[in-house]
């Protein structure tokens, strides 16, 4: 069962706060909203650093990365960059027009299954691509899904390394905690992770090199930005930094919308972003994908469960608590929408 269930049953035994032994590692584990409150409020800098893991070592830029790097300096820079810089309401606003397109994209994709008629969709793919093509078009300006892709084999290439990545990220690495494993190196796992990694750089720095060459045309991404920054301060903004903020966006972002339902109420029970000064700093872009998302797919269509059987929400193994079984459903056109709809499906894959 999911290590969250296990430690769940042994809190059920030992109470909402005990710790835990793994190999050299001393674990804490908390389970009460009153716990969780006081540790991410009052103590929330006992908390604030990061152990280091094989996976940050290699697939963080040696350390340097807001996800792996340790709390000080560095850390607060990049997270101050990230909060005023990239992720600031200014911001979002100018990528609004993004978001309303990638949305339209999947409502006419939708359409074009169901119809007049109830289909089956498969959601948590279309809910994947939905949030890579707003992330990647942010950052690059580019889309890597669905139809009218500009370059096949760098699409492909993309699709590739995210699996691996989302793959190495939910591994759990023995020699983490047993050190003198690392000579070992079971599975190949740190073998793989340098391959990823070396892959993965190559492809953050075609992207990077790319917008350096056409930087007069005056693009409006995340990486035009970042490298204007660079021009400002070459010695601290280097290649390594902005492809560090790059996969800050890949991980954090990627759409779940059933993780975020009872938020307000319940803050200290559902932490979809987690909390204190470690939080993840695209928390707005998220909800205001989710809010748009969800409002537009209820707007658009008609729902209903695939037979009489209530949707299984047992979660399965890794970092977000996916779904066993994916999302599937049966959609409809609502009659007020086919018009709108049916003017958008001829062109489909053009932008809305």
């Amino acid at each position: 069962q999911p290590l969250h269930r296990t430690l769940y049953s042994l809190s059920t035994k030992y109470g909402p706060i005990f710790s835990l032994q793994f190999g050299f590692r001393p674990v804490l584990v908390v389970s009460s909203p009153s716990a969780v409150e006081e540790c991410f409020t009052e103590n929330d800098i006992a908390f604030a650093n990061r152990p280091n893991c094989i996976l940050g070592k290699h697939l963080g830029y040696n350390y340097t990365t807001m996800v792996s790097a340790s709390y000080g300096d560095h850390w607060r820079n990049l997270r101050r960059l990230s909060s005023l810089e990239i992720f600031s309401s200014s911001r979002l606003n100018m990528f609004s027009g993004i978001r309303k397109d990638e949305i339209m994209q999947l409502v006419v994709s939708l359409y074009s299954v169901s119809g007049n008629q109830f289909g089956k969709v498969e959601l948590k793919s279309k809910f994947s691509e939905l949030s890579f093509n707003i992330i990647m078009r942010m950052i690059s300006g580019q889309r890597y899904y669905g139809n009218e892709l500009a370059d096949f084999e760098e699409t492909k290439k993309f699709k590739e390394i995210i699996r691996e990545f989302f793959e190495m990220a939910g591994a759990s690495n023995p020699a983490d905690f047993l050190p003198f494993l690392r000579w070992f190196d079971f599975q190949s796992l740190e073998k793989r992770m340098k391959t990823l990694a070396k892959n993965l750089d190559i492809f953050l720095q075609g992207l990077v090199d790319k917008h350096k060459i056409r930087k007069n045309e005056n693009n409006n991404t995340m990486i035009d930005h970042l490298l204007s920054l660079q021009e400002k301060e070459p010695e601290y903004y280097k290649d390594e930094i902005i492809k560090g903020l790059i996969l800050l966006w890949v991980d954090p972002l990627s759409f779940k919308p059933d993780r975020f339902e009872n938020e307000k109420t319940e803050t200290y029970k559902l932490i979809p972003y987690g909390f204190g000064r470690r939080s993840c700093p695209g928390a707005v872009l998220g909800n205001r994908i989710v809010g748009l998302t969800l409002g537009t797919l209820v707007q658009c269509f008609e729902w209903e469960r695939i037979g009489k059987e209530k949707i299984d929400m047992t979660e399965g193994f890794g970092l977000t608590m996916p779904k066993v079984k994916p999302l599937v459903a049966m959609c409809r056109v609502r009659p007020a929408m086919k018009a709108v709809l049916a003017s958008t499906l001829p062109p489909c894959g053009n932008e809305a």
